[in-house]
């Protein structure tokens, strides 16, 4: 009889352990560059990987995309508009510049040494630029841009509507859904592993969610053609879009593979790049983490990760 028992209740054990329900960390369901880790990946996934702490967060923010160009004369002063709304709400307004027009590289993108040597451009970026330009985004030209791609009349909107756009979401403070993030670098390989907690406010908008990430050079001397059609060779670039983590132009779908204690947890790998003129600088870069409706395409959330 003591054997029986002692049977029936170590499978109860057994059973019970079956059934604990998102242990964390989770199983991996995407694929990690590992070797940017420098050491052995289990001691990364048994001591570095992060917990989040409750997300106390109750502020939407706000994310300008300025579709830009270094031959665009108009657009340092979009550029600039940018700037200052971010820095008039530094912790809840930001930007990205992203090279590229209706037709991805235009004239105002295209590289022209001696004077324009430099590629502001890539593959995502010049992406996004096209199919805005063929789908009916109210993208004619540079300078445009989005704010939290809401659309008013259009998605597009000039840098006219920037100010009044930003005003109102931060106004009306419609927080849909709250991220938070953690990101380990190591210098050693220039890697980097991204851990996203996205946490929807509301329970309509999880059917549609996504999430996509800018990686972003903070600031880079460079040329410029200006406003009076002059050539600026010492012009100031921020907030330079350099691409997408996984090269996901369109983000990536949330769904329940992610779902670990009622929050979706997503996680990144990459390798930092060179700064565009060819120096190493990490602590140049940063990323913008946005989560959105993959219908509308609008932006629920975004928040700011430096990398270091």
């Amino acid at each position: 009889m003591r054997n029986l028992f002692s049977i029936g209740f170590l499978f109860l054990i057994l059973c019970s352990c079956d059934h604990v329900e998102n242990p964390y960390p989770p199983v991996l369901s995407i694929d990690l560059d590992t070797s940017l880790y420098p050491g052995d990946w289990s001691d990364y996934e048994n001591n570095e990987w992060p917990t989040f702490a409750a997300n106390s967060n109750t502020q939407r923010n706000v994310i300008i995309e300025d579709f830009t160009g270094h031959k665009c004369v108009f657009c340092p002063a979009a550029a600039e508009l940018a700037y200052d709304l971010h820095m008039a709400n530094p912790s809840s307004v930001f930007s990205v510049g992203i090279h590229a027009g209706p037709d991805g590289i235009g004239d105002f993108q295209a590289v022209s040494p001696p004077d324009y040597p430099t590629d502001f451009t890539n593959p995502q970026g010049v992406e996004i630029g096209q199919y805005f330009g063929e789908n009916d985004g109210g993208f004619p030209g540079n300078p445009r841009g989005t704010v939290n791609r809401v659309t008013n009349s259009t998605v597009f909107q000039s840098p006219a509507q920037w100010t009044s756009m930003t005003n109102e979401i931060i106004t009306n403070n419609d927080l849909k859904v709250n991220l938070q993030a953690q990101l380990n670098y190591y210098e050693a390989t220039k890697g980097a592993f991204l851990h996203v907690e996205v946490d929807p406010l509301d329970a309509n908008v999880t059917d549609d969610l996504s999430i996509m990430v800018y990686l972003l050079e903070d600031s880079l001397v460079g040329d410029q053609k200006m406003s009076d059609n002059s050539h600026n060779s010492s012009y100031t670039h921020r907030d330079i879009h350099r691409g997408n983590l996984n090269n996901e132009t369109f983000g990536r779908e949330i769904t329940s593979e992610n779902l670990v204690n009622e929050k979706y947890l997503i996680n990144y790998s990459f390798e930092v790049p060179n700064q565009l003129d060819g120096i190493y600088n990490a602590s140049n870069m940063h990323l913008l983490i946005c989560a959105f409706n993959q219908t509308t395409w609008e932006i629920y959330q975004v928040i700011k990760q430096k990398v270091e």
